[in-house]
């Protein structure tokens, strides 16, 4: 099974824009320096995303934006510790699953 063309879509937007620079959530933070540096905050907003993000049957996506929201949230709390994440995260959407195998199955 692959991933739907709806969440490549939502995948590839929400990358673009951390990458750039330019993610709305965003605006007035500084989050760019922490490519490289801290790896860990940016590998747990990609984790809250695709914790959050939802699909329906046909592999739609049905919350970009909050999924967008819940993750960049989580980066503003880490940049402006005077931010206050509502409503707070819940261990789900926290989670850090299990990498893959180091070796294809296929």
């Amino acid at each position: 099974m692959k991933l739907s063309n709806s969440f490549s879509g939502a995948l590839r937007t929400f990358t673009y824009f951390m990458a750039s620079g330019s993610q709305y959530t965003l605006e007035g933070i500084d989050y760019l320096t922490l490519y490289g540096n801290e790896p860990n905050a940016i590998e747990q907003v990609f984790a809250i995303y695709a914790n959050v993000i939802e699909l329906d049957d046909t592999g739609k996506v049905l919350n970009a934006k909050y999924a967008e929201k819940r993750a960049t949230d989580y980066l503003r709390a880490y940049c402006d510790h005077s931010f206050v994440v509502e409503p707070p995260f819940e261990d789900w959407e926290l989670a850090l699953h299990e990498p893959p195998p180091l070796k294809d199955q296929i």
